[in-house]
């Protein structure tokens, strides 16, 4: 979940066939059925659409599309974490809490998967906190500001104060980002303990105050959005 900036179509169209699939041999291309091709240019599409339709909430809309693009790229799902993202905010907490289980498999030091698994254990009717608590993935490497601190928070063994604490002493040029994190992971934080005036009082001030132009920046946005409109009906 490292990567957080947003590909554009034609990086996608570069890269993730190369990822995916074996590099192939000079000779391989020539063999390449055009009709494949536009298969996979098309799967392309159907994740870039995901980003678009998460980014304005149409949460069904971006795992539809997801969805479609791990049709053809299936060997790429553990490595979508966006699709867990997506999942939580579907309500569909037992398949989010598998697909950051997958996750962990390629990127074993990430904090940020640990919480995402965490709060769809929490959410998922036949766990809950003590569950998500006691399952708790530990990582040990993850050297952002402030993560450190978030990974203790939610084990049980931190504050929010010292979420916050850590990312206020961030170098000035990293301050804001590790500011939009912390109160988005602290919003997250309380909305798992079913604490939704807290949880909104620090999403909004990763989304508003500490926006940032990144994925998780993103997030905020789109958090703050499905959860006052829940809140207006």
């Amino acid at each position: 979940m490292h990567l957080r900036s947003l590909p554009s179509l034609a990086f996608l169209a570069l890269s993730i066939p190369t990822i995916a699939f074996t590099q192939p041999k000079p000779t391989e291309h020539r063999n390449t059925k055009p009709a494949d091709r536009d298969r996979q240019l098309q799967a392309l599409e159907y994740q870039q659409k995901g980003y678009q339709n998460f980014f304005a909430a149409k949460i069904d809309k971006s795992l539809d599309d997801f969805d479609a693009f791990l049709a053809v790229f299936p060997e790429r799902k553990p490595h979508h974490w966006q699709r867990g993202i997506s999942l939580y905010y579907a309500g569909r907490f037992a398949e989010g809490k598998e697909q950051f289980e997958l996750h962990q498999t390629v990127n074993p030091q990430d904090v940020e998967n640990a919480v995402w698994h965490f709060i769809c254990s929490a959410k998922t009717p036949e766990f809950g906190i003590e569950h998500a608590r006691e399952h708790f993935i530990s990582i040990t490497q993850d050297p952002r500001i402030p993560m450190k601190q978030i990974h203790a928070l939610f084990a049980g063994n931190g504050t929010p104060e010292e979420v916050l604490d850590a990312a206020n002493h961030a170098p000035l040029s990293r301050r804001p980002n590790a500011l939009c994190y912390a109160h988005l992971y602290l919003g997250l934080y309380y909305e798992a303990l079913d604490e939704p005036e807290k949880s909104l009082h620090h999403i909004k001030k990763a989304a508003l105050e500490f926006t940032q132009s990144h994925y998780m920046g993103e997030v905020a946005r789109v958090h703050l959005h499905l959860r006052t409109a829940k809140n207006a009906r």
